[in-house]
């Protein structure tokens, strides 16, 4: 028999007892409005008059040519209000804290996208709002920052262990335990203790549903392969969640693998080989940690996938063999962001790109009559700093001038 909030031995809910009456009371209400379709109506019309959707599958045309298989699909979750795909779950989690009552919302942010739609779904619904962020993570990412503290939040940036995501997350349920008859944390991603992987998978699934409906009028058929990056997981599922039950085709996610899987400085769980099943955050997953069950640090050109941990879902797809995992290093990734901008006037996000890199590692073995969707979960201008010094470097100078000479041929 299953059990609640497990996906064969992942997930849970691994919470401390003064917490128990407020999960109960998410549950409750979470089970309600899945169950009722005017909710989910209510929140397809809200996505569609405030935040841009359906967002358009565009064809890569020049990229195809470029590598003479495949074709090219990219899900342009970009050109999603805030510039991400993070807004599906915070809009639809807004629409829940006003069912529950609630005054006050708390997130976690690494990119700072989660962190941007959570402040602006705070002032659309006229909720006080605090984002916690690692202060690596608000050095690396000071636009969405400022546009945080523009949209009437308050950024407290999270100075203890790596600075990261994974710290922002331990602040954030802190801060829960002091004031729960008021405030709702809006997980930002399919991790953490149930409910919350089960919620926010079911609002990003309508990724997968638009992206499912565009491919078939577009190309006549289904897509041969589907490529997403994955930090905890939520634009990934997203996007797989419309083809998880059509065995051909391949769904492959793509973890950050930093400076190589070997160096010590990567985030991937699933395609390396130095996570191991642990709990931790209130739930059970692949975790980079060592033998003694301390959390390694991570290390990412992207903020959003230099997380510990992954979606106890996608563990249990990837255990399955349903979901293909890969790792692209950071010099991968601005390689193949560099490609994209030049041959597409598209500029995606660095996690995004991640995904970009592994199937233009594929494409070019895949027949014409073939298709593959990238879902682009984000757009590159909060990058804008990370970028400019990465081509700032004289290395990358040099690299960058070779590879446009091979484009250029």
């Amino acid at each position: 028999m299953k059990k609640t909030g497990y996906y064969g031995e992942w997930g849970g809910a691994f919470i401390p007892e003064v917490l128990y009456e407020t999960f109960e009371e998410l549950n409750a209400a979470f089970t309600q409005v899945k169950k009722d379709p005017s909710f989910w109506q209510e929140y397809v019309s809200l996505m569609s008059t405030y935040s841009c959707r359906p967002t358009p599958l565009t064809f890569a045309e020049n990229l195809s040519d470029h590598f003479g298989g495949a074709r090219i699909f990219i899900k342009r979750e970009d050109l999603n209000h805030t510039g991400a795909h993070k807004a599906n779950n915070v809009m639809g989690q807004g629409l829940l804290v006003k069912k529950m009552g609630k005054k006050r919302v708390i997130a976690e942010t690494g990119a700072g996208q989660h962190g941007v739609a959570t402040a602006t779904m705070a002032a659309k619904f006229g909720l006080e709002c605090t984002i916690y962020m690692g202060e690596e993570d608000v050095m690396r990412q000071r636009p969405n920052v400022f546009w945080m503290e523009k949209l009437g939040a308050t950024v407290v940036p999270v100075t203890s262990g790596s600075k990261t995501l994974k710290d922002a997350i331990n602040e954030a349920f802190r801060d829960w335990v002091t004031r729960m008859e008021d405030t709702h944390y809006v997980m930002g991603t399919v991790c953490g203790p149930h409910p919350f992987p089960e919620m926010v998978a079911w609002f990003q699934s309508i990724i997968g549903k638009e992206a499912r409906t565009q491919i078939m009028e577009q190309f006549g058929k289904l897509p041969s392969r589907v490529y997403a990056c994955v930090g905890g997981g939520s634009n990934a599922m997203g996007v797989f969640q419309g083809f998880l039950d059509e065995k051909t085709v391949e769904l492959i996610g793509v973890e950050a693998g930093g400076k190589g899987l070997d160096s010590g400085q990567h985030a991937a769980r699933l395609a390396g080989k130095d996570a191991s099943a642990g709990v931790a955050q209130g739930y059970k997953t692949m975790f980079l940690q060592n033998d003694d069950g301390q959390m390694m640090d991570t290390h990412s050109v992207a903020a959003g996938l230099d997380y510990v941990g992954v979606s106890p879902i996608l563990t249990d797809l990837w255990k399955s063999g349903r979901v293909r995992f890969a790792a692209a290093t950071d010099r991968e990734v601005m390689e193949a962001l560099d490609l994209t901008m030049k041959k597409e006037g598209i500029i995606p996000a660095l996690e995004s790109t991640h995904a970009f890199v592994q199937a233009f590692k594929e494409a070019g073995d895949m027949n014409r009559d073939e298709a593959l969707i990238i879902n682009m979960s984000g757009r590159g201008d909060k990058d804008i700093f990370t970028i400019a010094h990465a081509f700032d470097d004289p290395s990358w100078k040099a690299f960058i001038t070779q590879k446009g000479a091979e484009y250029a041929s």
